[in-house]
């Protein structure tokens, strides 16, 4: 079984980030909170060619937070783990703190 996996083309493999169901001091949040969909990326594609055969490479990397569209994806199991691989133009944006 493979361990990892390396997105071909324009593809993003992220990691949803799960919202925590309760706070530091124990209080449980209601499922109804703002939640932001989003994800760590944890792998990305070389890049793709436009339609002259020019190289367009990705404008994320490994470890960027972005912001997720609400449906849409490919759901991939690697182990225990549940990812989602996305298109470079699927992703919304990049969170920043």
């Amino acid at each position: 079984m493979a361990k990892r996996l390396i997105p071909s083309f324009n593809r993003i493999l992220v990691e949803k980030i799960i919202p925590p169901s309760k706070t530091t001091s124990g209080i449980l949040l209601p499922e109804k909170t703002s939640k932001l969909n989003s994800g760590k990326i944890v792998a990305v594609g070389p890049g793709a060619r436009d339609k002259d055969g020019k190289f367009i490479p990705l404008n994320l990397k490994e470890g960027d937070t972005v912001l997720l569209p609400e449906y849409g994806g490919t759901e991939i199991k690697l182990g225990e783990k549940e990812y989602h691989l996305y298109r470079d133009d699927d992703i919304l944006g990049t969170l920043h703190e």
